[in-house]
């Protein structure tokens, strides 16, 4: 790892610091009293102007943190695979995770930051500007929450024996493969929740399982596998081989977040 304990304890404030600046930035634009407007990316994927107004300001940001660590966001991922596969290290954004929620005015929507080392997260920050929380975490320094109330420490927990299984999937992408998997656990509750919250909600053991059946990209998991582990979590990919974080594909398979 290039990283070092020093590092990840200067720039963990910092990254938490421009996640709240790129969700002051969204929340501009949220609070505006007229309707959001949508475009569409090539995938068919909504964009907003806050999508675009954090994309900015979050890489305008990192490049004064860190000149020396390159970037992948999702607003400019058209990076080729000759170039990103000797990157060592690099920062991995999504602005706006949960551009659906936003545009429903639900306020279930995630800065999310992470950085990337040797393929794996090191280090991620997932702020939930309409919900004024912050969670973040960092390998070797624990898992964080911060909202009104000031910040603490966090940790994922196992159901006990008896337990209502809680678990956590996602509220706009309908998984018809999650119902076979909840038929294991006799007493279950399913929470549909937006965006990468749900790797927080395990992260803070107020869920015990986030099982993921449907596509994601690694800009959306990057930032919660690393706050999830932190807080003594695993996050168990299907097919992939080697580094989860340093491949072609950005496209992420199946997976499992639990203790």
């Amino acid at each position: 790892m290039l990283t070092t304990p020093a590092e990840l304890s200067q720039w963990l404030p910092q990254i938490r610091r421009i996640s709240i600046a790129a969700g002051d930035a969204i929340l501009a634009i949220y609070n505006q009293p007229q309707a959001i407007d949508v475009q569409h990316k090539a995938d068919d994927s909504p964009l907003t102007a806050a999508d675009l107004a954090a994309h900015q300001l979050i890489m305008r940001e990192l490049q004064l943190l860190t000149p020396e660590i390159p970037v992948l966001s999702e607003e400019a991922a058209d990076i080729p695979w000759s170039e990103r596969q000797h990157w060592q290290r690099f920062w991995l954004v999504d602005p706006l995770d949960g551009t659906k929620e936003f545009i429903k005015r639900n306020g279930e929507f995630t800065v999310n930051i992470a950085l990337i080392d040797g393929g794996e997260p090191v280090l991620g920050v997932i702020h939930a500007p309409a919900l004024s929380k912050t969670y973040s975490g960092a390998q070797g320094l624990g898992a964080f929450v911060a909202d009104n109330n000031g910040e603490r420490a966090i940790q994922a927990t196992a159901p006990k024996a008896g337990e209502t299984v809680r678990l956590v999937g996602s509220k706009s992408h309908y998984q018809p493969e999650v119902e076979p998997y909840l038929a294991q656990f006799p007493l279950h509750e399913l929470v549909a929740v937006g965006s990468s919250l749900k790797f927080c909600l395990v992260a803070e053991g107020a869920a015990h399982i986030y099982p993921r059946f449907g596509p994601t990209m690694l800009w959306d998991t990057g930032a919660g596998h690393i706050i999830a582990t932190a807080a003594g979590a695993s996050v168990v990919y299907d097919g992939i081989e080697g580094p989860a974080y340093q491949r072609e594909n950005l496209r992420n398979g199946n997976f499992v977040v639990r203790v």
